[in-house]
């Protein structure tokens, strides 16, 4: 079996792919979904809070109202709100970390490795 099939078999790192950084690109992908969840989920807590209090008015009560009904009813959702808040705030400072480590990282004048690509390269 030749040991030089496989991508880095004989220990020789790339450049840009040593330490922590490796780990940049996949952070920077997990952390975006992580944000869209998040984001997704205050978006629905949003309409359920709405929800829940325009029933709670259609019997003539009000939602802003000092009672322990509506007290319970604002306060529903709050620890979802609260933890998806953080992990959107975490997400999106993940993500810039990532985003910074793969722009630190890059090549000056791309991954051509000094060859002209044309558009008609591109075609083959």
């Amino acid at each position: 079996m030749d040991e030089s099939a496989a991508p880095g078999a004989t220990g020789s790192h790339e450049p840009g792919a040593r330490g922590i950084a490796r780990f940049a690109r996949p952070v920077l992908i997990a952390a975006s979904v992580v944000a869209v969840v998040c984001i997704a989920l205050l978006v629905i807590i949003f309409l359920l809070d709405t929800f829940n209090a325009t029933v709670y008015s259609v019997g003539g009560n009000d939602i802003h109202d000092n009672t322990q009904e509506s007290r319970d009813i604002r306060g529903l959702y709050d620890g979802a709100r609260a933890g998806s808040i953080f992990f959107l705030v975490a997400a999106l400072l993940a993500a810039a970390a990532a985003g910074w480590m793969l722009y630190r990282g890059r090549k000056p004048g791309g991954d051509t490795d000094g060859e002209d690509v044309h558009f008609e390269d591109l075609g083959q």
